[in-house]
């Protein structure tokens, strides 16, 4: 975590709400996948986080569209810069995950893993899906 956000945690206490990245299968079952990254984005909520869930920000692209997945994932690692922590549901990984995975594990941002009945496991940062 960067000084400057150190600082903010300092001066604000538990008015403090860290940024969550949410990082979670799209393709597939996308009606399925998007249901559970909104959850995964409520339990952040409730723990007094404010989620950011790249699913629910581009409607009008096209999975299928080379150039619109390229553009997604530009803006999904712009994203996760402004973020504290990623949330990593399930244990399927896409390879888009797996790119903010690495991303963030590169930026050193905190990372943490949740099974399919979101609850929150520990994992080697080593070994961590990749």
């Amino acid at each position: 975590m960067s000084k400057s956000i150190n600082r903010v945690m300092k001066e604000k206490g538990t008015e403090f709400k860290p940024l969550i990245y949410i990082c979670a299968p799209f393709s597939g079952n996308v009606e399925r996948n998007i249901k559970n990254a909104v959850k995964l984005a409520e339990l952040a909520y409730q723990k007094g986080c404010i989620p950011l869930t790249p699913h629910l920000l581009f409607p009008f692209m096209d999975d299928d569209n080379k150039k619109h997945l390229k553009d997604a994932m530009f803006m999904d690692i712009i994203f996760l810069g402004k973020c504290q922590e990623l949330w990593v549901l399930g244990d399927t990984i896409t390879e888009g995950m797996e790119k903010e995975i690495q991303v963030a594990m590169q930026r050193r941002q905190t990372i943490k893993h949740f099974n399919n009945d979101f609850l929150e496991v520990a994992y080697e940062s080593d070994d961590l899906f990749i």
